[in-house]
């Protein structure tokens, strides 16, 4: 096993870029605590998570995990993106809808089904299902309104057919389609374009300061520094730590930087043609010698572009790869667990940063608070840290 043969984490900060959901640091947090103690029971360690506070680096909690042979210290900041996803949420209905569908073109417009039919055809159905959903949803509101004019009559049979037709919109379809989070996932392409171009105001200012946060994060002092990101979070990460090389390289000169990125979805905005700066930047991170890029990919998930080369595929075949993960969902959860939300694709999506059920190759918390680096979380066993660590040179 690699990780015997390296030193063990006695601190370590992280930087974790959430994936595009409707939840504020403080909700985050709550997840994490709960996350980590039931993780620490399946791999029988003990974790003492402090409060939220803010620090230094923005808001943030400190936790100490630890057995008999080892305690490791990490300091985890959170990035989110919440208040984006609230006001891209706030506005009115037609608003979002147009604002979605115009989305929808622009990334057709730019290649990205083309790309996702190619590296990830799941992605591809998920891209096209919210707005084939509401598609045919609107064209039977508007059959509805319009029925007595096709059945030949009079136009005063619209004073019924309408507002029947308004009715079947919100009481009926919009219900419907809020079961498979249509809006949220109009919103979500919308800022994924946005992304993708890099030069939405309200982006740069988020961008400026996950800069500044990953600035203050890497002048702690600590053994290891995890830039972790899930989903869309992971386009933003590459972003911020992008900005971070081009602008400030010796930021990171001698010191053992691991970017994660959970959910393979980079390449959602990247294979658009305007991420331009985002290609560029994917590059960037692969080519720097001290950063060590670990990609979490799962089967079961179809947000993801599942065995994809993120790096390869953003145009830098040559530049080194990011290490591999292949997860199953169903692998990790119990039987019961996993029949709950199976058909739950965002839940499933979520899986990443949740506890597992059973020891496997990757846990989020493991590879935060654990004591081995977390580019070597993949050499876990179903064994406890305990027996591993005892046959480690790290505690020798």
């Amino acid at each position: 096993m690699r990780a015997n043969r390296t030193a063990a984490i006695g601190k370590r900060v992280v930087i974790h870029f959430p994936g595009f959901e409707k939840m504020e640091t403080s909700g985050h947090y709550r997840r994490f605590q709960r996350t980590a103690e039931q993780t620490a029971n399946l791999w029988d360690f003990s974790v003492e998570v402090g409060p939220l506070e803010a620090n230094r680096s923005g808001a943030g909690f400190a936790v100490t995990a630890g057995a008999d042979t080892w305690q490791t210290q990490s300091l985890i900041h959170i990035c989110d993106h919440d208040a984006v996803v609230d006001a891209l949420a706030a506005r009115p209905l037609a608003s979002r809808l147009l604002s979605g569908f115009r989305s929808a073109a622009q990334v057709v417009a730019h290649g990205g089904l083309i790309g996702y039919v190619r590296h990830g055809w799941r992605f591809a159905l998920f891209f096209i299902f919210p707005f084939l959903l509401m598609l045919c949803g609107l064209a039977f509101t508007l059959g509805l309104a319009v029925a007595p004019l096709r059945l030949s009559l009079s136009a005063w049979h619209c004073l019924w057919s309408v507002p029947l037709a308004a009715c079947f919109f919100r009481y009926a379809l919009m219900p419907f389609a809020e079961r498979y989070y249509t809006l949220h996932l109009f919103s979500d392409w919308e800022f994924a374009v946005a992304v993708a171009k890099g030069d939405a105001p309200y982006l740069r200012r988020f961008l400026d300061e996950a800069v500044a946060t990953l600035l203050r994060a890497l002048d702690e002092a600590a053994d290891e520094y995890v830039i972790s990101s899930h989903s869309m979070g992971s386009s933003l990460a590459t972003h911020a730590l992008g900005i971070v090389l081009e602008r400030h390289p010796e930021a990171l000169a001698g010191k053992r930087v691991v970017f994660v990125t959970l959910g393979g979805a980079i390449l959602q905005c990247a294979l658009l043609r305007s991420a331009v700066d985002l290609r560029r930047r994917v590059g960037l991170i692969a080519q720097t010698p001290n950063v060590s890029w670990l990609e979490v990919q799962c089967l079961t998930d179809p947000i993801n572009f599942y065995k994809s080369k993120v790096v390869a595929v953003t145009g830098h075949p040559s530049a080194p790869q990011a290490a591999l993960i292949a997860i199953r969902v169903k692998n990790l959860l119990s039987p019961e667990r996993y029949a709950r939300i199976k058909r739950d694709f965002l839940r499933v999506h979520r899986q990443y940063v949740l506890n597992a059920d059973r020891r496997g190759s990757f846990d989020f918390t493991v590879l935060t608070t654990g004591p081995f680096p977390a580019d070597l979380t993949s050499d876990l066993t179903t064994r406890s840290f305990g027996e591993q660590m005892a046959n480690s040179d790290a505690v020798r």
